[in-house]
């Protein structure tokens, strides 16, 4: 049964979420390094946002979607970028952006939910874990302060969940609480420790979001909807970059699952990239002020097959694409250990093959960016993955 005092904290806890951020107010962190994982959900065909067009079986794989390199931005002498990401590839041409290709979870499934899981929980297999991979990162980068993780939308994704307090954002469900009855709440409750607490950090937390995020709207609903994620981007980027907000956070975008109707150089896929790149941009824009310390990390799930389905779309594959982009990645490059799509090199004669495992590439970023030592990523934050291939080269600058 629920007790008074209980009934009380969380109806606080919805007073004071007009702006949804429970304790988004952080403690001086000791790192003034920012980290930003974006989640796209769906399995993002990594062949049509970074084409190989210098592998000589892509165009016949292909027929029916992306082919033409006038539809494409050259990268370099062997793979290119799709049109529609336009807005950042001046990140590549700075040397502040890295496609990393052919890169997969460590489970070879076809399942959204256990690859999903996977990605997010840093372990071999799905359901190995109940926590995830970022929340028991959070926990070792910086003991001593506040709530360095923050969560963008309703929803806290399963990466960060965990046993570490994180913060959250999402745009208002109910009118602000008017600052009569706070204050009458406080007078109340002042000899209260436990409530006492919650209230003051609940409205710190709702005085810094007012004031950095200011006029930031949005209609209520999925926040997974391609649509939103300039928004919550914009959002995301204010709140890290501010002095007193976040140092990581998670947004999420919905909409990569490509079965019918794909497109090539325009179409359904074309859109979401459109708006992927205008959003990453966004986040580019508002994480200037603190640009040269800052890591975004763009993964999906899975690719998609690489032949053309019935449905004029693809189906669930294995190895994909990631994004990196910052002031502080080694950027400016491909980084591959390319597998070639010939028939004989297919993974299950229909997947590129993996030969990257996300899991090392997180732990790159996890070493290279906030210093935590190789040892603790292997035991407490991606247990059993010694030998997980990392993509070739240095991620991130130091």
């Amino acid at each position: 049964m629920t007790t008074r005092r209980e009934f009380l904290i969380g109806a606080s806890a919805t007073a004071l979420s007009s702006t949804a951020v429970p304790g988004l107010a952080v403690a001086a962190a000791n790192t003034k390094k920012r980290f930003v994982l974006v989640v796209l959900r769906g399995g993002m065909d990594g062949l049509a946002a970074f084409p190989p067009l210098g592998d000589p079986n892509y165009s016949d794989l292909r027929d029916g979607l992306l082919q033409a390199s006038d539809n494409t931005i050259a990268l370099d002498q062997n793979f290119a970028m799709h049109k529609s990401l336009t807005p950042i590839q001046k990140y590549y041409r700075s040397g502040d952006m890295a496609i990393i290709h052919a890169i997969a979870v460590p489970q070879r499934t076809r399942s959204h939910f256990d690859a999903q899981n996977v990605l997010e929980n840093g372990a071999a297999k799905a359901h190995m874990l109940q926590d995830g991979w970022l929340n028991r990162a959070l926990g070792v980068i910086d003991k001593s302060a506040g709530r360095l993780g923050l969560a963008v939308g309703y929803d806290t994704p399963p990466v960060m969940r965990g046993s570490t307090p994180i913060a959250s954002w999402a745009p208002a469900r109910i009118p602000p609480s008017p600052e009569h009855l706070l204050n009458s709440l406080g007078r109340l409750y002042q000899a209260d420790p436990i409530f006492n607490r919650a209230l003051k950090e609940g409205r710190r937390a709702q005085a810094m979001t007012g004031s950095v995020l200011g006029d930031t709207k949005m209609k209520r609903g999925n926040m997974r909807n391609p649509g939103r994620f300039k928004t919550l981007a914009e959002a995301a980027g204010r709140l890290l970059a501010a002095d007193q907000g976040a140092r990581v956070a998670v947004i999420e975008m919905g909409g990569w699952d490509t079965h019918a109707n794909q497109g090539a150089e325009a179409g359904r896929l074309a859109r979401n990239l459109g708006l992927l790149g205008n959003g990453l941009n966004e986040l580019a824009g508002r994480l200037k002020p603190v640009w040269r310390d800052t890591v975004i990390c763009v993964v999906t799930e899975f690719g998609r097959t690489v032949r053309m389905n019935g449905s004029k779309g693809t189906d669930h594959g294995a190895g994909g694409a990631a994004i990196l982009l910052g002031g502080a990645v080694a950027g400016g490059r491909v980084a591959t250990h390319w597998p070639s799509l010939r028939q004989d090199a297919l993974f299950g004669g229909r997947d590129l093959a993996a030969t990257s495992d996300t899991r090392a590439l997180f732990k790159t970023i996890m070493h290279q960016h906030f210093d935590i030592p190789n040892g603790i990523l292997e035991r407490k934050i991606f247990p059993d993955s010694k030998g997980a291939v990392p993509p070739p080269g240095k991620l991130v600058r130091t």
